[in-house]
């Protein structure tokens, strides 16, 4: 890809780039000057504080990432179903769903490898439907075969299936339940970060207030659709941000292994016999601790 520098002003060639190119973070951007994938007027070995000026033209080769193929370790998993077809388990907070340039192993699907057998042409997230975020505990269905891929991800774009959570969130609320109707893309100022933007993706997140304690609330919420990082996005748009969230939520919060947010109930069609299965699994102990904390605070 190639920028003509439209600054009047002479400025660094890593800072032009990321205020260009959002998408790529500075380290990233540094890496390339450094493996010498970026040219300045058709020029290589540049430094990242290099001065461009007007009308300079910046080339920026992006080499194609090396797939990373999910291999079977021998972690614990918390199973809460199985059979032939579908595996429902219990993901803790800290644990990654799928390898990635960041995660290369020690990640859910690694577990699963090693305790059941997939049938998936994905090698790098095989019998993946659907995700949860690392510090995000809670049910996640895995497929075992493609037919029960392909049933699972119908029934998510379909919305015939049950995905809710609970979650502590930072204020109070006058009504008791709600609607989040707000469209998610990528944040235009922090490439790590999702938000509501104009021409963003459909996102729809309901929620009911179970609890109110001395400044922060229990919801209940229930995904409509799956957006990246939705509820918490969503929570954070309408001022009530999940609690310990390190991305979307305030410095002065909550003590915990990060939001809390809990993927507490799954249910969903079986691809082979079409019965109904729902699932439910309570909070981590540092989610219950928490809200006794909080319990004992509002009593007074």
């Amino acid at each position: 890809m190639k920028l003509t520098c439209d600054s009047n002003s002479k400025v660094r060639l890593d800072t032009y780039i990321s205020e260009k190119l959002p998408e790529f973070t500075r380290s990233q951007i540094q890496n390339l000057i450094k493996d010498e994938n970026i040219k300045l007027n058709d020029n290589g070995v540049l430094k990242a504080g290099t001065k461009i000026k007007l009308n300079d033209q910046v080339e920026i080769f992006v080499p194609e990432e090396k797939p990373i193929e999910a291999i079977p370790q021998d972690i614990p998993i918390d199973v809460i179903y199985e059979d032939s077809d579908v595996l429902v388990v219990n993901k803790p907070q800290g644990m990654v769903v799928h390898p990635s340039a960041g995660h290369p192993d020690q990640t859910l699907i690694n577990a699963i490898l090693y305790h059941a057998q997939i049938n998936d042409d994905d090698l790098i997230r095989p019998g993946i439907v659907h995700r949860i975020d690392k510090d995000t505990s809670g049910l996640l269905m895995i497929a075992k075969n493609h037919d029960a891929k392909l049933s699972l991800m119908k029934q998510l774009k379909e919305k015939s299936n049950l995905r809710e959570y609970v979650a502590i969130v930072h204020g109070n609320f006058k009504e008791t339940s709600g609607k989040i109707n707000a469209p998610i893309g990528r944040s235009k100022s922090d490439r790590k970060k999702q938000a509501v933007i104009e021409n963003g993706r459909n996102a729809v997140t309901h929620f009911e207030v179970l609890e109110q304690f001395e400044g922060y609330s229990l919801l209940k919420l229930k995904l409509e659709t799956g957006r990246t990082h939705q509820i918490r996005v969503h929570l954070q748009y309408i001022g009530h941000p999940v609690a310990g969230d390190p991305l979307y939520g305030p410095k002065n919060t909550l003590k915990g292994n990060g939001q809390f947010l809990h993927a507490q109930t799954l249910g969903f069609v079986h691809p082979q016999t079409e019965e109904w299965l729902e699932f439910s699994t309570e909070p981590p102990t540092i989610f219950l601790e928490t809200l006794n904390k909080l319990r004992n605070i509002s009593r007074g």
